[in-house]
């Protein structure tokens, strides 16, 4: 593999991408560590659920890898630990295990990816870069609007905050769900196909990214519950309206 195949993995302050890698498998995790580190990721390793969150709570990530068996704490517990404290920070997990539910628990606690083992290096490598992409730039363009009016919110882009009248109720999003938001917002009252929000957000369209996308399409409802006339209507077969009943 040659290495000016890729570019210098720099995050959106100009820094080395930081990945915080959980693996119990002390040999394969230090062998992984130095691959990333070949391609200019400053990687942190740890060797059970445990030392990952102290690994997480003292510095700041741009996206954790995490095996799913470990010592300790489990992946998918570390996982939601750390969303529990309102992290966005992207999550890989890696794992022996490829049963559908398996996969589908990591997506609803937040997952942005999911490979099994035994995986090839560099196609992991390419998913770590499409994620750092996506969570970066979002898919913005200079003709969007940064700030969206839906109903009794204001949704800030850029900063990925939903705010309800002047600040009685404020949730800041993942970018994900940031992401999703503005697709919803720059086709509001028409319907969004699930087909393109999925290549643009997920970068596939598949079963395991489709039911991710319900997963965040649950979370937005839930956040814009709060005004009765904003509604996230699903349309069978073809993908998602954001309706906004008082302009329709």
């Amino acid at each position: 593999m040659k290495n000016n195949v890729y570019s210098k993995n720099t995050n959106e302050r100009g820094m080395t991408s930081r990945i915080l890698l959980v693996e119990d498998d002390r040999n394969f995790g230090d062998v992984l560590r130095s691959y990333l580190e070949m391609h200019d990721f400053e990687v942190n390793l740890a060797t059970d659920g445990e030392a990952g969150l102290i690994e997480f709570n003292k510095g700041s990530y741009d996206l954790c890898i995490f095996d799913v068996m470990m010592p300790k704490k489990d992946g998918f517990t570390l996982a939601k630990e750390i969303r529990d404290k309102g992290a966005v920070t992207p999550i890989i997990f890696l794992t022996a295990k490829s049963l559908k539910e398996d996969v589908l628990e990591g997506f609803k606690i937040g997952a942005d990816d999911y490979i099994t083992k035994p995986f090839n290096s560099e196609e992991l490598l390419y998913r770590i870069m499409a994620i750092l992409k996506r969570s970066s730039k979002v898919g913005e363009t200079k003709e969007d609007p940064k700030e969206f009016v839906i109903g009794g919110y204001v949704f800030n882009y850029p900063l990925r905050t939903l705010i309800y009248k002047d600040g009685e109720y404020q949730e800041k999003l993942s970018p994900k769900e940031a992401h999703l938001l503005k697709m919803f917002c720059l086709a509001k009252n028409d319907v969004l196909e699930r087909s393109e929000a999925l290549k643009k957000i997920w970068g596939e369209d598949n079963y395991f990214t489709a039911r991710s996308m319900d997963v965040f399409v649950t979370k937005l409802r839930k956040y814009l519950s709060k005004d009765e006339t904003i509604e996230i209507a699903n349309i069978h077969g073809n993908g998602f309206r954001l309706i906004e009943k008082n302009t329709i």
